[in-house]
């Protein structure tokens, strides 16, 4: 099944950080809402080492047609080396919803 929409993942490093993108990705109308999840813990290996840091959780909801320009704009705006920047499709969800996601990712 095809779908329409899609769940972006992306870590930043604090806070800040994550609002500050998540303005920007709902004021170029990139993304419907971004949610911010603070606190979580990554553990992942970097330069041959274990790394471990807190980082904020963002989930990005946003229509398929904008994936592209998302994730270059994700690119160009975060602070990491390699962000995390991963979509998942989205086969379910409440239709009124997905057709509210679509009014605010529409150009």
């Amino acid at each position: 099944m095809h779908s329409r929409h899609r769940l972006m993942l992306c870590t930043c490093p604090d806070p800040e950080t994550a609002r500050t993108l998540a303005e920007r990705l709902v004021e170029e109308r990139l993304a419907a809402c971004v949610s911010l999840l603070p606190g979580a813990t990554s553990v992942y290996r970097w330069e041959d080492a274990i790394q471990q840091d807190t980082e904020t959780q963002m989930l990005i909801k946003t229509s398929c047609g904008r994936i592209e320009e998302l994730t270059a704009r994700l690119r160009e705006l975060h602070p990491y080396e390699v962000p995390e920047i991963i979509a998942v499709p989205i086969t379910e969800g409440l239709s009124d919803y997905l057709s509210w996601v679509d009014s605010c990712t529409t150009s």
